[in-house]
């Protein structure tokens, strides 16, 4: 069985790889599908032509399949089932605050989950930072929660955002992108093993990412202050400069290169504005 697992957990998408694949495009299975990656994943596969099946656990329903993946003796009858040949494991809880919060939960289906699947397969990981992309709502996205608080404008008095620890925002549908390129590279290159980094290129704080918006959307921003000193204390720790070293994709030409962050920020948002005409009238 030919697998390419992509395993998302918080700051990793562990790629898994054997042989073999089907004319027509192969058969690839996607866990974690209802979240803010695997719905990218989804979408990026099923443009490349490949038969692709879906998983969720809560949000399942016509069109995703319900499976408890720290249930082992589920997640091996799902793959003896779909017999897929690339499987892309997107689920993960995520939030660096709830792992710290439920750190057996967490390990549950971050690191037992993914040992399951893993074993099925061999090992490279891509490692990205922290995600946005088309969201259900805005909060499902650390980046573009920041939304309802630029939507304050007038109405509030000030609003105090980070302006301490960079950030690098990297958007799904780029993520999904490279997830294929080392996918279809590693079907005919067995040395495409090892660590990969991906990420967007613009480094931006919790304050710069709001005023991008509050701008790309002509909407005032007086209201948003930098806050330039680190709060006492954080329920998790962050790491101060999460820059990546994206070279071995680039050198591997398995890159691509980032959305501008206004224009991806934008296309994620405009749901969520109040005056939906706004494509008319700004332009990127």
């Amino acid at each position: 069985m030919n697998h390419l697992t992509i395993d998302f957990k918080p700051g990793h998408v562990q790629l898994l790889q054997q042989e073999d694949s089907p004319a027509g495009g192969p058969r690839v299975l996607v866990t974690g599908a209802s979240g803010l990656l695997g719905r990218a994943v989804l979408k990026e596969f099923r443009k490349r032509g490949c038969a692709v099946t879906g998983t969720a656990y809560r949000r399942a329903g016509a069109r995703l399949l319900h499976c408890d993946l720290t249930d082992e003796d589920a997640v091996k009858q799902l793959l003896s089932q779909c017999k897929p040949q690339v499987v892309v494991h997107c689920a993960a809880e995520r939030r660096p605050d709830v792992v710290e919060r439920h750190p057996e939960a967490a390990d549950n289906i971050n690191v037992h989950a993914t040992a399951v699947i893993a074993r099925e397969a061999g090992s490279a990981v891509l490692r990205v930072p922290v995600l946005f992309g088309e969201v259900e709502s805005p909060s499902e996205s650390a980046v573009t929660a920041l939304w309802p608080k630029v939507l304050q404008g007038a109405a509030a008095e000030s609003c105090p955002l980070d302006h301490c620890q960079p950030r690098f925002p990297t958007h799904t549908r780029d993520v999904a992108a490279v997830c294929w390129n080392i996918c279809r590279a590693a079907a005919s290159d067995g040395s495409i093993r090892g660590m990969f980094h991906y990420s967007g290129k613009e480094q931006m704080t919790k304050y710069e990412m709001a005023l991008a918006m509050a701008r790309a959307f002509n909407l005032p921003s007086a209201h948003l202050i930098p806050l330039t000193e680190q709060p006492a204390a954080e329920a998790a720790r962050r790491p101060h400069n999460p820059r990546l070293d994206c070279s071995r994709l680039e050198v591997l030409g398995l890159s691509v290169e980032p959305r501008p962050f206004v224009s991806a920020v934008s296309d994620c948002l405009w749901p969520f504005t109040p005056d939906k005409r706004w494509r008319q009238t700004v332009f990127h």
